[in-house]
């Protein structure tokens, strides 16, 4: 179970100042200690005895001498002599100050550095597989708390990323191996039959070629999901509507076969992205209005723009799609009726592969279910 706490923030002073301020604190105090210690014991240890000058005609000046039944611990008599005393006294009290001031140093930076101690620990535990631990961040909000805070984001960012590998890692198996077994079985079945003709191989073949291809697809499907989410994105500038329209003649033919009116309105302004993704996210989103869609349906395409950035709207006719579950569309190998079963009618991973283009240019994919079938599939495409 994750365990996130939010730390609480006030007007405080950084973590930088109140260190410099501490020791400060520190050196301030060490110095005023010195000064007392070396006052006090110039003041009362040693016992300054100079020789009176001796005036004409008269008798020495008495001077300061020790009081009777003390002994001094030191005397003084000349210049060098308090110079000495002085020296001595100043290191006896550097060294008793510096060992003071790094004792309370080495305390108060170890208790303002303890979390680094958690933020440690959390990083051990995310290196061996565990990410679900979380940094329990208490304090004010300094570096450190947010250096927590980041790296519990960070965490929270791995745990899904890696749960979406295993979940996109078994729907891939599942969704090869699936096919690859029927094949396996049809091949099976014809080797098996000793008085096969040649039209019956030939129907057969047929069957392994549909399956192959559909494998085709799916792989390259995978390919081109994996290559938009880590390449490095070109950017230059293209106008949306015109890469519309032309995704929208490419696709016609299959519209007309279909039975499908498709459409395309509105205009837009320039913008600064990758041609090559941004053509193929268009072409996922019409080709998958399309697709699943029924005879007679429509799919309409609107564009437009505004100071956000450009919006395309894709909505189309078909069958009726759960609103509690239409985000799960964006998940791969998921197509309108749910988790795939068989091969045929799309790989499940078109608006995967938009969500992946949007993300990488800073924008998003929201998905709708229509009230009356069928499906709206905003992109918003921010202006960089």
């Amino acid at each position: 179970m994750n365990t996130e706490f939010k730390a609480p923030r006030g007007r405080r002073f950084t973590l930088r100042l109140r260190l410099t301020m501490t020791f400060a604190s520190l050196v301030i105090g060490c110095g005023v200690i010195l000064i007392a210690i070396v006052y006090l014991y110039m003041r009362f240890v040693p016992t300054y005895e100079f020789q009176a000058a001796i005036p004409l005609g008269g008798s020495p000046t008495p001077g300061r001498s020790t009081p009777a039944g003390t002994t001094a611990l030191s005397s003084v008599s000349s210049i060098d002599g308090i110079l000495t005393n002085v020296l001595v006294a100043s290191f006896i009290a550097l060294a008793v100050m510096a060992a003071v001031g790094a004792a309370l140093g080495w305390y108060f930076a170890g208790r303002t550095l303890a979390p680094l101690a958690d933020i440690n620990d959390a990083a051990k535990r995310a290196a061996s597989g565990t990410l679900d631990h979380r940094i329990v961040a208490v304090g004010p909000a300094d570096e450190i708390t947010r250096l927590s805070d980041t790296f519990n984001t960070m965490l929270g960012s791995l745990e899904r990323s890696f749960a979406a590998h295993r979940r996109f890692a078994a729907n891939a198996s599942h969704e090869l191996r699936t096919p690859l077994a029927t094949t396996k079985t049809m091949i099976d079945v014809a080797l098996a039959d000793p008085e096969a003709d040649t039209d019956e191989l030939r129907v057969l073949a047929e069957r392994v070629r549909v399956m192959n291809n559909a494998n085709i697809d799916t792989v390259d499907a995978l390919l081109d999901l994996a290559a938009a989410d880590e390449v490095a994105l070109v950017r230059g500038r293209i106008i949306p509507a015109e890469t519309i329209r032309a995704v929208a003649r490419r696709l016609a033919p299959d519209a007309e076969t279909a039975q499908i009116t498709l459409s395309v309105r509105g205009e837009s302004a320039p913008l600064n992205a990758n041609p090559v993704l941004i053509d193929r996210a268009i072409d996922n989103l019409i080709r998958n209005a399309i697709r699943y869609n029924h005879p007679g349906g429509y799919a309409t395409v609107l564009v437009s723009s505004d100071d956000h950035g450009t919006h395309v709207t894709v909505s189309n006719t078909g069958a009726f799609v759960n609103p509690e579950t239409v985000h799960q569309l964006a998940e791969p190998f998921v197509r309108g009726s749910g988790r795939s079963r068989v091969t045929g009618g799309g790989h499940g991973l078109g608006l995967p592969l938009v969500t992946v283009i949007a993300q990488a240019h800073g924008g998003t994919l929201t998905l709708t279910a229509n009230p009356d079938g069928g499906l709206t599939a905003l992109l918003h495409l921010p202006m960089m």
